[in-house]
């Protein structure tokens, strides 16, 4: 335990320089998306990015996305295989620039080595995506052919494309929706629902006044009643 806690957590910018936001954004909204899928449907799946991540014998590397299936989601510094039990599940990196062996040579061969089952690569400049899975029964990866555009995770029952120069995840035919996009939603729910206030507070107003329209008139008529019940009364004593 004191070992565990004792790890770097940090990579040093000289080994993982910073890309900016077209490393960031897509990163960021691809990791969010995933969470909140799951956390929604109710699916223990661990999900993060940069974790420090070790593996017996190995050095440390710290995938841009990771997934684990089945584990407790709490917070973590890192992800020690011998401490959690299991290795990852699922890799994806996103390359902007750089050194485009490290994604698309060094980790295909270290990640299946790993027995990692799915790796994937969102190559952001050239707009595409690169799959990879575990041959069965082997330690070496076969690349995955898109269907209609898509790449289908069996890791994660979900389809992986590029849209807007993002990644995205499809649940079938639903798109699983960026954190700004949510937010948008659940912004125009809150308008929407605003709006239906607004409109039965008016209407409850148009009522009231309505209401007390009629009711000053049925006055008025009682009171006329009243008055020609009083003339005819005179009259009939003269």
């Amino acid at each position: 335990t004191r070992v565990v806690a004792s790890l770097p957590s940090e990579v040093p910018l000289d080994l993982h320089p910073p890309e900016g936001d077209p490393h960031r954004k897509p990163k960021e909204g691809a990791r969010d998306a995933l969470d909140e899928f799951f956390r929604s449907i109710g699916r223990r799946v661990y999900v993060s990015s940069e974790l420090g991540t070790y593996y017996p014998g190995e050095p440390r590397f710290c995938p841009d996305i990771l997934a684990v299936l089945d584990v407790e989601t709490h917070e973590r510094m890192s992800w020690v295989v011998s401490q959690e039990g299991k290795g990852l599940d699922l890799v994806i990196e996103i390359h902007v620039s750089g050194d485009s062996k490290k994604d698309f040579e060094t980790n295909v061969e270290r990640y299946a080595r790993l027995g990692i089952p799915e790796y994937f690569v969102f190559d952001r400049p050239r707009g595409r995506i690169v799959g990879y899975r575990l041959r069965s029964g082997s330690t070496s990866y076969e690349r995955l052919v898109p269907q209609a555009g898509r790449f289908a995770s069996g890791v994660l029952g979900l389809d992986l494309t590029v849209e807007g120069g993002m990644l995205r995840f499809y649940h079938g035919t639903a798109p699983l929706l960026f954190m700004d996009e949510l937010v948008g939603k659940l912004n125009a729910m809150v308008a929407e629902l605003v709006n239906a206030r607004d409109e039965a507070l008016r209407r409850a107003e148009e009522e009231a006044h309505r209401a007390e329209t009629e009711a000053r008139r049925a006055e008025e008529l009682a009171h006329r009643v009243e008055e020609e019940a009083r003339r005819a009364e005179t009259e009939a004593r003269r």
